[in-house]
């Protein structure tokens, strides 16, 4: 008697042939019927209450998708084609997983009749051709119009786009501010060179673009309130190093033969600082940003020089100060050139809603810009 071997761990269900393929169609039809009620100019908003008691609003297809918590291993696929096409395209999740539910439903039939999956596929590979083929002969190029009819287009576009989401009653309005943020970063195709900064209060209209860079005012001692909070061309130093009084590190240790000596070590922590904050100071620059705490000492120093600091900004946005002003991270201080130092026509830390912003604007480089969203509720923004 031939010995039986075991492939799958006890207990693994199994299933194949024909009902198993039926089975999985009925799953995604299943996963589709939830979006498409979100579809189209009378599609509705879904609310999503999950287990950890966050509530969302939404008809976008792709987040609709991921809050779903779908166990069916071919359903799953269709979450993972919302998500590729938020990421690549941004819009039409709902569309593309209706489609995908439709073309499975429109193969049942076929599959039960006894037609083969791969004769199926061939043919909707053909079909597809066909579909981008027409496409391209309907799209419309803008190469060689003028900056303005780009701009039009474009924002018509993004004016469809928009049509479908909470904010479709102002779609103009957004539109032309998404379609200016895209210009602003011209052929980059970084759109992590466009910040979206979220406010709650005021009214959506209330949103506004930066031709630069915005964030929030990062944690501050005492010392930062006398420190300047508007400059016109300043010199701007990026840092990746902390500014701040260290005592010796944990577990360090120093053998004295003379008692006399402490007050030496003790005074070269303070020197090694003192030495760190001079040479910020003679390097010129008026703004100081570190991606790692800036300290209560190191904030009054400044103060007392009418220079201005944020320290424990986040690495994005300190990428994107970087690109806009022309300025480079350093590690450290010793030999600051001028070249290094980035520059800005206006800074100026302005009150938008409850938050204090840093905001850089008329940055040379340019390739950067900053949306900062309004509106009454944390679901609408």
């Amino acid at each position: 008697q031939q010995p039986q071997i075991i492939l799958l761990k006890e207990g693994t269900d199994t299933s194949q042939g024909k009902p198993q393929l039926v089975s999985n169609i009925n799953a995604c039809t299943a996963v589709a019927d939830v979006v498409r009620t979100t579809l189209g100019p009378r599609g509705m908003d879904k609310l999503i209450h999950d287990d950890k008691g966050n509530t969302t609003i939404s008809n976008d297809g792709a987040t609709i998708m991921k809050l779903l918590d779908i166990v069916h291993p071919a359903a799953k696929i269709l979450v993972d084609i919302a998500k590729s096409q938020d990421s690549e395209v941004g819009d039409g999740t709902t569309t593309v997983v209706l489609l995908a539910g439709e073309f499975l439903k429109e193969a049942k039939p076929f599959i039960e009749d006894g037609v083969h999956p791969q004769n199926l596929i061939r043919s909707y590979r053909t079909a597809s051709h066909l579909a981008i083929e027409k496409i391209k002969e309907l799209a419309v190029s803008i190469e060689g119009k003028s900056l303005e009819e780009k701009k039009n287009l474009l924002a018509k576009c993004a004016a469809t786009t928009l049509s479908s989401k909470l904010i479709g009653g102002e779609k103009e309005f957004f539109s032309t501010m998404v379609v200016d943020a895209v210009v602003a970063i011209g052929n980059d195709d970084r759109l992590n060179m466009i910040g979206i900064k979220k406010v709650p209060g005021g009214n959506m209209r209330d949103s506004f673009l930066v031709n630069g860079v915005a964030f929030k005012k990062t944690f501050s001692y005492a010392g930062f309130e006398q420190q300047p909070k508007k400059f016109v061309n300043p010199k701007i130093l990026l840092l990746n190093i902390e500014l701040e009084l260290k005592s010796e590190k944990e577990n360090a240790e120093i053998r004295l033969s003379d008692p006399l000596q402490y007050q030496s070590i003790v005074d070269a922590e303070w020197n090694i600082i003192y030495d760190k904050l001079d040479k910020c100071v003679s390097s010129g620059a008026k703004i100081i940003l570190s991606r790692l705490a800036i300290g209560d000492l190191a904030t009054q120093y400044f103060a007392d020089r009418d220079i201005f600091c944020a320290g424990r900004v986040t690495e994005e946005d300190l990428q994107r100060v970087a690109a806009a002003t022309g300025g480079t991270v350093q590690t450290t201080v010793n030999n600051v050139i001028e070249e290094v130092l980035g520059s800005c026509e206006i800074f100026e830390e302005k009150q938008v809603g409850n938050e204090r912003f840093n905001i850089f604007s008329g940055c040379p480089s340019g390739h950067t810009a900053t949306i900062v969203l309004r509106g009454g509720a944390d679901q609408v923004l």
